[in-house]
């Protein structure tokens, strides 16, 4: 791209679309996007992709209090954090895709930071003037993989299109990542809601704490962390992320014909899978495997 994305959100909230068969940025205006060339298209022709081309995608794993009550976890001393893969951006009302034979293929509402400069061992109180704006996230995982991926979350968060971003970036200066709500929608029915107060890690501690060791890029996308009743979709429902300010990103699962019967593992509902999946206790999970009550 020719601007940086802290160019580019300094004129405004930033969208990426698929024009003429490549990614173009652009700037919703009205029922119209405006192109960075100077071109306009319809907004309900436009076909998003994620606003971000990031270098890397970390996301966190608890850090609102009401996920880690519903588990019936220890407040973790500190956050911990896992990768995603670029390959595993998508956009506003693009499909999220359930492998044919899975059935625990759940949504995770978050707020997204893109890093607009550099970051290497930038401290809390400065941390947030490195952010170039903020968008929805949809941190989609896979828990039929959860017996395989024990930390590491790479067949669970990492495949194809399981990070839908959007619809737009609003920049840092319109956004207070101190005070927010974010809530999903299932189908249209509120299924999360949470928000600043409810983080037991701030957006601006994670930063800090991230960039001790790893050098965060401009266009860089970090995950904050999702609120309680993560919970499986299925084909046909519409999953929708809003947090007021920025916006709601949608997207719709689809059954995907995958073959899944080369080398590696194979999917499996484990005592984890239900665990995580359903936040039901983890004795009662081990209860169902044993049982057969999956």
């Amino acid at each position: 791209m020719g601007m940086s994305i802290s160019e580019l959100v300094g004129r405004g909230r930033v969208v990426r679309v698929l024009h003429a068969g490549a990614p173009a940025w652009g700037w919703r205006v009205g029922d119209e996007i405006l192109l960075d060339s100077g071109e306009s298209i319809p907004e309900v022709e436009a076909r998003y992709l994620a606003p971000a081309e990031p270098t890397k995608i970390i996301a966190v794993h608890l850090t609102y209090r009401s996920r880690v009550e519903e588990y019936g976890a220890r407040i973790p001393p500190e956050p911990s954090y896992f990768l995603k893969p670029p390959s595993a951006l998508n956009g506003h009302r693009g499909v999220v895709r359930r492998p044919a034979g899975t059935r625990f293929l759940n949504y995770e509402g978050e707020l997204a930071v893109i890093v607009g400069r550099r970051m290497k061992g930038v401290g809390v109180e400065e941390a947030l003037s490195y952010v170039a704006g903020y968008t929805c996230a949809n941190d989609v995982g896979l828990h039929d993989f959860r017996h395989a991926d024990r930390g590491s979350m790479l067949r669970v968060k990492g495949q194809d299109g399981f990070l839908p971003l959007g619809p737009e970036v609003v920049p840092a200066s319109g956004f207070d990542p101190e005070d927010f709500v974010l809530r999903t929608y299932l189908n249209g029915e509120v299924v999360q809601e949470g928000g600043a107060g409810d983080l037991l890690f701030g957006v601006a501690y994670q930063l800090a704490d991230l960039c001790r060791f790893i050098t965060l890029e401009p266009g860089d996308v970090v995950l904050t962390g999702t609120p309680a009743n993560s919970r499986p979709m299925q084909p046909g429902d519409v999953v929708e992320v809003e947090i007021e300010g920025i916006g709601r990103l949608s997207n719709t699962v689809e059954e995907w014909e995958a073959d899944l019967s080369g080398p590696g593992e194979r999917p499996e509902v484990s005592a984890s899978t239900l665990h995580v999946a359903l936040a039901i206790p983890e004795e009662e999970a081990e209860s169902r495997v044993e049982e057969g009550v999956v």
